[in-house]
């Protein structure tokens, strides 16, 4: 029973030790190492004890999880009534099935031959040999934990069946066998298809590249060196690939831009200097929609690639150099005091500073942005939207405050009094507003200036409980949104 529990505790000192970081067998490449340990019989008849035993071996890979090994030791095999010396030759079969970062387990099985002497034959041997040659069976399980980069201590235990009765000098019933375990350091170099900084890429290929094998990111871009190869086509040596000034993680998990291309959206700026000095979108070759490319901003006409109309005369920057041929960088291009704008919403010509002399405005309407005016004359016919002609007049001066002011915007409100179902009168109400917004459309009035809404009888400006009450409430409003 000692020699038993001796064998044992052998065998657990492995796993007691198992902390740190190991090298999986699944990435050593050629490994040899030595071990000492015990072995201990099974055998029929006689009394069996745990005896020395030391073994080595050298390893070589056979695939990822696979390792062929050839080995060779010397022990003995005994009892209180014989001692026989034993020297296995064998090959084995590696097999790591679980790759775990503390730990590395394993389980072996093979074959081989084993040269015995009965050194100390029992009282009365009955075998019909002492000494000679069996095969046998080896197979059993190990782990490996790593003491530096390179060797591992490393426990293994198994079963051993011979194909010989005559191991104990006995000739019995059953073949021997015995049970072995060993405690020792294996030294091994790395496996070319390991990848031991987890970045996708073997030794081999990192070899080949030039990257470092230990770092999952050579050049600290961000990205790992397998995404950048196999992924992102981009360089794992270089943190910026195409040079434009943004490091290739930043372009593919901030930016979203094309890390192999200096200028992905092709404006003529890289896009480190969109980012980082114009804070343009180097997704977007105009950031501002004005119709020119940032780069054509930047470079060429020194206009604002942030601000659509750089001068602020109305124009964008855009319809001034390829519509109007005017200058994006002044206001008034022809200096004959009043600008771009006005000039082209007057019919004027912005590239001659003769016709800049101001026509006298058009009677307009007062509003004020924020608020709403009633257009006092707007009549339609009883129960329609259709506009009677005695609103021109009114509707002539809205149209003047439109045209005569190209930057203002409005909403055009239509309401109703209280007389029927409410429902209806808001349809009336919209569709009252929308006449009226048709109606200055179609003298010219751009229709990204103005909206209709109908609200209805909401809102009433007078009771609704006299004839009076209910004309004034039945009105269309001016509310000016810029």
């Amino acid at each position: 029973m000692k020699s038993k529990n001796r064998l044992t505790a052998l065998l657990v000192v492995g796993v007691m030790l198992s902390s740190g970081a190991v090298s999986q067998l699944r990435e050593q490449g050629m490994s040899m190492g030595i071990g000492v340990g015990a072995t201990l019989g099974v055998t029929d008849v006689t009394s069996n004890s745990s005896q020395f035993m030391t073994r080595g071996f050298l390893r070589y890979p056979l695939s990822k999880a696979l390792l062929g090994e050839i080995g060779f030791g010397v022990s003995r095999m005994g009892g209180d009534d014989y001692l026989t010396e034993v020297i296995p030759i064998d090959y084995r079969f590696v097999v790591s099935p679980f790759a775990f970062e503390a730990w590395n387990p394993y389980v072996y099985a093979g074959g081989g031959a084993i040269h015995y002497d009965v050194k100390q034959p029992p009282a009365n041997p009955t075998a019909t040999s002492l000494k000679g040659w069996t095969g046998f069976i080896p197979a059993g399980i190990g782990v490996q934990v790593k003491l530096s980069d390179g060797i591992v201590l490393e426990a293994s235990g198994g079963y051993n069946y011979t194909f010989s009765k005559n191991l104990n000098g006995i000739l019995a019933t059953k073949n021997d066998a015995y049970l072995s375990g060993l405690v020792g350091l294996t030294i091994y170099g790395e496996s070319p298809n390991a990848d031991p900084d987890r970045d996708g890429l073997t030794n081999a290929e990192e070899k080949q590249l030039g990257t470092n094998p230990r770092v999952a990111d050579t050049d600290g871009d961000g990205l790992s060196d397998g995404d950048e190869v196999f992924k992102y086509k981009t360089n794992p040596l270089k943190a910026d690939s195409d040079g434009d000034g943004l490091s290739d993680g930043d372009e593919v998990l901030k930016y979203h831009t094309d890390p192999n291309k200096a200028d992905t959206d092709g404006d003529g700026l890289n896009d480190g200097d969109e980012v980082m000095k114009y804070h343009t979108d180097p997704l977007k070759a105009d950031t501002d929609g004005d119709g020119l490319s940032d780069g054509d901003e930047v470079l060429k006409y020194h206009t604002d690639p942030l601000k659509a109309d750089t001068d602020g005369d109305g124009l964008k920057d855009g319809d001034e150099v390829m519509k109007y041929h005017t200058d994006p960088l002044k206001a008034d291009t022809d200096g004959g005091s009043v600008n771009d704008g006005t000039e082209v919403a007057n019919g004027t010509n912005p590239l001659d500073p003769s016709d800049d002399v101001p026509k006298p405005k058009k009677e307009e309407l007062k509003i004020e942005a924020g608020k709403a005016i009633v257009l006092e004359g707007v009549v339609f016919e009883t129960g329609k939207s259709v506009i009677t002609p005695s609103s021109e007049t009114v509707l002539e001066q809205a149209y003047n405050t439109l045209a005569q002011n190209p930057e203002v915007g409005v909403e055009i409100r239509g309401y109703t009094d209280n007389a029927g179902k409410a429902s209806t009168n808001v349809k009336l109400s919209q569709s009252r507003a929308e006449s009226v917004m048709a109606w200055l459309i179609a003298k010219g009035i751009s229709a990204d200036r103005v909206t209709a809404k109908g609200y209805g009888p909401a809102d009433p400006v007078a009771p609704n409980t006299t004839p009076e009450g209910k004309a004034k409430n039945r009105r269309i409003e001016f509310f000016r949104t810029k």
